[in-house]
């Protein structure tokens, strides 16, 4: 019931990608999202090193889990060391996102590994289309991190119905009814990031899983302050979805300096850090094992899958 396009290409069981996300999604937690089933991929972000990526790619690894790398697109265009460092270590699948993979994209084939791309708009989705990728994933507004202001429903249904390639969904997927609705609009898969944020397996502070345990689906904002705050120079067209917390409250949308929102930021702090996530943070209610929550999932999900077929077999007749 959920063999799919994806599950065939990539050689996994379930059509479940864990998102590579910055800061959050190390070895441990990509090992364990693949030996339940899907891929998991490291959050290779602009701040990450090679020795960063050969560590983590080693603990994904002596889990006996595989993984794909995430990496900033934008990023590359001034340091492909990551990029270098990414192929060394021969990952299932490398993903090049938030930018134009144009100059990346023949060499990662060369290597022989597939290109995923997420995209926010159809603009972008036909840059990654002219620049060979073999993976579309649709990435609503509902995201954590950096996304763009599309939701991810009509995104979705609007890339399915502009494109040959292979789509998947991201953001605001948090349980098999998710995967259900994605497969059943023709979608190959699903990239999850928030419903894994608690898990006992993710990097970080350890404050960031309890705020996500104690968020809802309201308590996120879309905002740039926190790039601002970390001098990471994202481009304009891309802010991040985070939970709100009493930086937000005071910086968002005013017309404050830098210089002042980088002396008044603090990521030790719970009430000042940053802690990147989806609008699908109240479904985040306990600390769950990485493998668990993909099993869980993907169960759910062919459950109703089968009954949505079993309804429409016993209506016909």
């Amino acid at each position: 019931m959920l063999e799919t396009w994806l599950t065939k290409s990539l050689g996994i069981e379930l059509p479940i990608i864990g998102a590579p996300m910055g800061g959050r999604a190390g070895g441990r937690l990509a090992g364990e999202v693949s030996k339940a089933g899907g891929l998991g991929m490291l959050g290779a972000a602009r701040y990450a090193t090679p020795e960063w990526i050969a560590d983590e790619v080693a603990t994904a690894r002596a889990g006996g889990g595989d993984v794909g790398i995430g990496l900033m697109t934008w990023s590359l265009d001034d340091d492909a060391t990551l990029l270098d460092a990414a192929l060394e270590y021969e990952p299932k699948l490398i993903s090049l996102s938030f930018g134009d993979p144009a100059p990346y994209v023949a060499r990662i084939h060369d290597a022989g590994i597939p290109v995923l791309a997420q995209v926010n708009t159809i603009d972008d989705l036909r840059v990654a289309e002219r620049a060979g990728v073999d993976i579309i994933v649709a990435q609503g507004g509902e995201a954590g991190g950096h996304t763009g202001r599309v939701a991810t429903l009509p995104l979705l249904q609007e890339i399915l119905e502009s494109t040959s390639l292979p789509v998947l969904a991201a953001g605001g997927v948090s349980t098999g009814r998710g995967l259900a609705a994605v497969l059943a609009a023709g979608g190959e898969g699903v990239l999850v990031g928030t419903i894994l944020l608690a898990s006992p397996e993710t990097i970080g502070p350890d404050y960031a899983r309890t705020r996500v345990l104690a968020a809802g689906s309201a308590d996120t904002v879309y905002t740039p302050v926190f790039d601002r705050a970390r001098h990471q120079p994202w481009p304009e067209r891309w802010f991040g979805r985070a939970l709100v917390n009493d930086f937000t409250d005071k910086f968002h949308g005013g017309g404050v300096d830098d210089d002042v929102i980088v002396d008044a930021y603090d990521p030790a702090d719970p009430n000042v850090g940053v802690v990147y996530a989806g609008q699908a943070a109240g479904m985040v209610t306990s600390e769950r094992a990485a493998g668990d929550v993909i099993r869980a999932m993907a169960a759910q999900a062919e459950q109703l899958l089968s009954a949505v077929g079993a309804k429409v077999r016993n209506n016909g007749r």
